[in-house]
C-alpha cells in the first residue's frame, strides 16, 4: 500500500463537515439540522475519499509492478 488512506479520508470529512455546517449556518437552518447534514456529509465523505484513495493506490501499485516486469523483460533481452 503506498498511500495512506485514513489520514487523507480523514482530513478530507474534517474539511468537508466545516464547510457544510458554514454553508448550513449562511442559509439559516437550525442548528440540529445543521449539525445532522454536516455529520452525514462528513461520513459520505470519509467513505468516498477512502474508496478513491484506494483506487488510486491499487492502480498505482498495477502500474509499478508493470513498469518492473518490462523492465525486467527488457534486461533480460539485453543479456
Amino acid at each position: 500500500m503506498l498511500l495512506q488512506t485514513r489520514p487523507i479520508a480523514f482530513t478530507a470529512a474534517v474539511i468537508a463537515f466545516f464547510i457544510l455546517s458554514i454553508v448550513g449556518c449562511v442559509v439559516s437552518l437550525s442548528p440540529e439540522t445543521c449539525c445532522k447534514r454536516a455529520v452525514l456529509g462528513a461520513v459520505v465523505t470519509y467513505l468516498v475519499a477512502s474508496v478513491a484513495m484506494r483506487a488510486v493506490d491499487a492502480i498505482v501499485t498495477a502500474a509499478m509492478i508493470a513498469s518492473q516486469i518490462s523492465k525486467d523483460q527488457t534486461g533480460d533481452r539485453k543479456n
